[in-house]
């Protein structure tokens, strides 16, 4: 993940970027939380919303692919279908470990 060309795409400095992507992550697998639950307990408004707020978050940032699942989600969660999300939700969730693991490599920790 090239955190610079990212950074650079929306006009920051890549230390800000980065700051960004650290509260996407966090604020990310909050609602990556809320999006499983939903989609355990088949709640398909809940699940909309969590894919909605992580869909914008990843949206601002860049995060074109996780945008996309993201959507995806989403659109099948408005029309009242769960079933096969949890592929997808399992993408995010490999997605977000993935920066986590970037920053913190980056970070020395």
């Amino acid at each position: 993940m090239n955190f610079k060309k990212l950074a650079k795409n929306l006009g920051l400095e890549e230390d800000e970027f980065l700051e960004f992507v650290e509260l996407f992550v966090e604020v990310g697998t909050s609602d990556l939380d809320k999006l499983q639950t939903a989609i355990a307990e088949g709640n398909a408004e809940s699940a909309a919303n969590a894919a909605h707020s992580l869909k914008g978050a990843a949206g601002n940032l860049g995060l074109i692919e996780l945008y996309e699942i993201a959507k995806e989600i989403e659109e099948k969660a408005r029309n009242e279908i769960l079933d096969g999300t949890i592929d997808a939700v399992r993408i995010i969730k490999e997605k977000l470990d993935l920066i986590m693991k970037t920053l913190k490599a980056r970070h020395g920790t």
